[in-house]
């Protein structure tokens, strides 16, 4: 079963719950939060674990754990959450050479769209399936990167020709859908960034 959001939450209030911890003090969403952006980064619970146990910081360590009994909770539901279901797909494909060149074989051309809000974990995915033929075209502005807040990760763009040398880059300069005004403004706000 794959959980959305307010399941999700579901889960996290009551985890937070069992564990006797304040609800104000540590809201569901923001602990589902700082787990989403751990999952997107490719750590695990128990690795999470790992590196909080040295910080002595009580309110990291309240999260981590809240992270491994989220998980427990989701297993012994058979469920996984959004972000599980790249996460959980990395691992296997890592792990598992069978399937890293099953589905290589299978999606011998991959095409991404709006790449400069990939998050790491999402990187990793796309440079796994595309390891073998390197048949892989992104699509994506540096400067519409919007998602930081969610975890995207804007060097997956800005680093992509070094990451794959034989990259042939397309650049589309003509804009159909704004007036020079509009686009002028644009530029004028961009351009320290």
């Amino acid at each position: 079963t794959i959980y959305d959001t307010s399941d999700s939450e579901r889960v996290m209030k009551d985890v937070i719950r069992d564990m006797g911890l304040d609800d104000k003090t540590f809201p569901a969403k923001y602990v589902l939060t700082v787990i989403s952006r751990e999952k997107d980064k490719l750590v695990s619970a128990q690795e999470y674990m790992d590196s909080v146990e040295d910080t002595n910081d009580i309110r990291l360590y309240h999260i981590a754990k809240a992270y491994q009994k989220y998980q427990t909770k989701l297993k012994e539901n058979n469920a996984l959450d959004f972000d599980d279901i790249i996460f959980l797909t990395v691992k296997l494909l890592q792990e598992h050479e069978d399937l890293r060149t099953y589905y290589q074989r299978k999606f011998r051309y991959v095409l991404v769209d709006e790449y400069q809000d990939t998050n790491m974990a999402q990187y990793v995915l796309v440079k796994l399936l595309a390891q073998k033929y390197q048949n892989l075209c992104v699509v994506g502005d540096d400067d519409q990167s919007i998602y930081q807040w969610r975890g995207a990760d804007i060097r997956n763009i800005l680093s992509f020709e070094e990451d794959y040398p034989q990259t042939r880059v397309i650049k589309l300069e003509e804009n159909y859908r704004s007036t020079q005004r509009i686009l002028d403004a644009a530029y004028h706000v961009v351009r320290h960034n």
